[in-house]
């Protein structure tokens, strides 16, 4: 499913016209990617990568500050956040994080959750059978996709996780690890005290963040290759 819904939406698109911005995305992806393998490979998990078909595309919406990858590796970034990264490093903090949420099973865990409390059933099969496009809807909720029903929140637990395991993806990627509290920063002041963007509506405080984020920078560096 998460791989028909990704080819529906990038058929949809559009996908973004700006090359260097769209090579800078694939660029970093494969570098993420790479990174991934090699630490789970560390870690004796390289089975649990299974399945993955990793893809990386850029669409063209002005207005929607996101990113998300579905499980199995499918990655979308969104125009409108890529100011806000500003260079490779802040795409590269982006994406550490949102594969790190498809690496920690958080977007099957909440699809989990979801389908006992709105529909009663333990598995994602029961309710496709039963409504399709309802199984639709909710995996995109449940990878932060955002729709017209909107987005199934993260736990404060879940996004935490994925700023940690990300921090080590990103430095594994050959990034430095200090770009992912200057890209919160970035944030915090596009935000300007207004309604948050879709893509920090439901995470932590910025400040709760960035004080994480600058706190794990040295185990992330034990991470990086000489």
């Amino acid at each position: 499913m998460a791989n028909q819904q990704y080819r529906e939406i990038i058929a949809k698109g559009p996908l973004s016209s700006n090359h260097e911005q769209t090579a800078m995305v694939k660029r970093v992806g494969v570098k993420i990617e790479k990174a991934v393998e090699e630490y789970m490979a560390q870690k004796g998990l390289s089975s649990e990568l299974a399945g993955f078909e990793w893809e990386f595309n850029l669409i063209e919406d002005p207005k929607t500050v996101n990113a998300w990858c579905m499980p199995g590796g499918k990655v979308a970034f969104y125009s409108a956040i890529m100011p806000i990264c500003k260079d490779e490093a802040g795409v590269a903090v982006v994406m550490g994080h949102e594969v790190a949420h498809a690496i920690a099973n958080h977007g099957r865990e909440r699809m989990s959750q979801q389908l006992l409390a709105q529909y009663g059933l333990a598995t994602l099969s029961g309710l496709i059978g039963a409504n399709p496009s309802a199984g639709q809807e909710l995996l995109m909720q449940a990878v932060g996709a955002g729709t017209n029903l909107g987005m199934l929140k993260f736990s404060r637990e879940h996004e935490s996780e994925a700023d940690h395991i990300g921090l080590i993806f990103m430095t594994m990627a050959g990034y430095d690890p200090h770009q992912a509290p200057a890209f919160w920063e970035r944030m915090t002041e596009m935000s300007g005290g207004q309604e948050p963007p879709e893509f920090i509506s439901t995470h932590p405080s910025h400040s709760t963040r960035i004080s994480d984020l600058k706190g794990w920078i040295p185990e992330a560096m034990t991470y990086k290759k000489n």
